[in-house]
This record gives C-alpha cells, structure tokens and sequence, in this order.
C-alpha cells in the first residue's frame, strides 16, 4: 500500500516534487530554518511551543509550509513549526507508530524544541496520521505529549472511503474518479480485505468507524484540545464528482465531532465548517486543500 500511483479525489492534491538531497541551511533573524530530507524546521527563538504537521499522501514538508503559511506567524508567537517529509500513510501500525515517536523525540532533543504547548495537525491523510499519532504519543508517555490535535479535510474512515469508491465506480462519472476509486479499491482489498468479508481491520486501522461507532485507536485523546476542519462545498463536489454529502469527508468528520463530543464530555472538540475558503496556493478552487485553515485564528487557538 506503500507505493502510490494514482490520486485519491477525497485524499490527495497535486503537490511539487520532493527533493530527497539534505541540505542543511539557517537564517537568522528571530528564527532559524534547518532543511532535512526527514523534515523542515522553523526555530522561533521563544519558546512557548511547537506546532507539528504532516503533509497529504503525496506531498512532502516544503509544499505544506508553501500551502499553510504559518512560519512567519508561528515565530511572531513564540513557536517553533516542525513540517514533516513523513507522507504515503492512511494509517499506521504498531512499528511505524513507534518508529515515529523515535524519529519526533530525537528531532525535539537534538534541536532543542519546546517540550510543553505541543500541537500535531495534518492535512488529509496527515489528518489521520496527527489523529493516531497523538493518540499513541498519551498511551506510551511519551515525552511528546500533545496539548492538542487538529485534523484538515481528512478521510478519518477508511471502511466508508472503499464504499465511496465502489459507488464511484458504479457511477462511471469521470476518468478521474474511476482511476481513484480503482485504487482505493484495489489497494484496501489486498490490506484490509473486502467489508463484504469482515470490517476488523478497517477498524483496527481507521480513525474512526462510523457504521460500529468506533474510535478505539482516538481513546486517549480525552483531554486534548480538538479541531475538525472542511469545507463542506455540496456544489462543488456534485459538479466535480458527482458525490454527495455522504460521500465526503466533511460528512464524517461531523459524525466524528458529535462522538467524541458525547463520549469525552470535552467542551473542546470543534467542528469548523469553512465556506469559500478552499483554495490552493496556486489559487485553483478546491474545498479539499490547506486553504480553509485561517493561519491566526489556529495560532490564537493554540495559544489559549
């Protein structure tokens, strides 16, 4: 499931290449800029947090600073932005989990980042990587111990993203659609198995299951701070995709709000539902995009 082809409607934007070259390089001014081919850091000088963020399926470090622009912003504040290169997840299992909570620790050790006011947050498939990741951050005590998650237009259930796609494959609509929902299809048939079969390693997997309810790998994040961004375009995605409200990924992240809402008794779980705000950094319209992220209000939010 590691190597991806094709792109997802629901799950992936068109990002710029990666360059894998490390090329360590600072600027001073009240921040310093260190590049890796793991990750790019913006140093604030202050240190009154961090912000982590993981890229969409796709997409690497640099065109996730390029599409949030938070850097400049997040230093202003006091925090320090570490962008992670660590794409091609939908989800993680045990010894990727562990793998990168080394890999944050020691970026947090070696460079001397804030270990307090730490929040995770992820674009589309960074989504549920922010989501899983800090849940797993709490359960192992880590040293990282997120103050709060946020998750951007993310297919947080993976049983309900294989149905869309048989449904758009049914649909005939596009080629487009047809060559996404392909593989989606084929590639959780050979990971998880066809639901017809059994739904337990979607569950074992996904964020969220809503059809059994389920959000056995989000039970630690009781006490977080939580934030659910879409852009629920109806328009846009019926002219596009011919898909319906159900069919997006606004519609179960609400579904998801609502559950976690009731189940942690937590007052800080917020579903921010943009309008018009969904446009890339090249100035396409796409309601799936970093573009529904207000920079400062996140900031503000972090700060509280």
């Amino acid at each position: 499931m590691r190597n991806f082809i094709l792109i997802l409607a629901v799950v992936l934007i068109s990002c710029k290449g990666k360059d894998k070259e490390e090329n360590k390089s600072t600027e001073k001014l009240n921040s310093e800029r260190v590049s890796t081919s793991d990750f790019e850091l913006i140093k604030s000088e202050k240190k009154n947090g961090l912000l982590i963020l993981f890229p969409c399926l796709p997409c690497d470090a640099k065109n996730t600073l390029s599409e949030l622009e938070i850097g400049e912003i997040s230093v202003e504040n006091g925090f320090s932005v570490l962008s992670m290169n660590f794409n091609h997840h939908l989800y993680l299992n045990l010894s990727e989990k562990k793998e990168l909570k080394k890999q944050l620790e020691k970026i947090v050790s070696e460079y001397d980042l804030p270990n307090k006011n730490i929040f995770i947050g992820g674009f589309s498939s960074g989504g549920n990587v922010s989501l899983i990741m800090s849940d797993y951050l709490m359960e192992s005590e880590s040293q990282i111990q997120p103050k709060g998650v946020f998750v951007v237009d993310s297919p947080i259930d993976l049983l309900a993203l294989y149905k869309t796609a048989q449904k758009n494959l049914d649909m005939n609509f596009s080629e487009a659609s047809i060559q996404e929902a392909s593989w989606i299809k084929n590639s959780f048939d050979k990971e998880f198995g066809n639901p017809e079969n059994g739904i337990g390693n979607y569950e074992e997997y996904s964020p969220f299951i809503l059809e059994t309810q389920n959000i056995q790998n989000l039970k630690n994040l009781e006490k977080l701070k939580i934030r659910f961004y879409t852009e629920p375009d109806l328009e846009w995605w019926k002219k596009n995709r011919n898909n319906d409200y159900e069919d997006l990924n606004a519609y179960y992240l609400k579904k998801l709000s609502e559950k976690l809402r009731d189940e942690f008794d937590n007052k800080n779980i917020e579903l921010i539902e943009t309008v018009n705000q969904g446009y890339r950094a090249d100035g396409v319209r796409h309601p799936h995009s970093w573009g529904i992220v207000n920079e400062e209000e996140l900031i503000k939010w972090m700060k509280e």
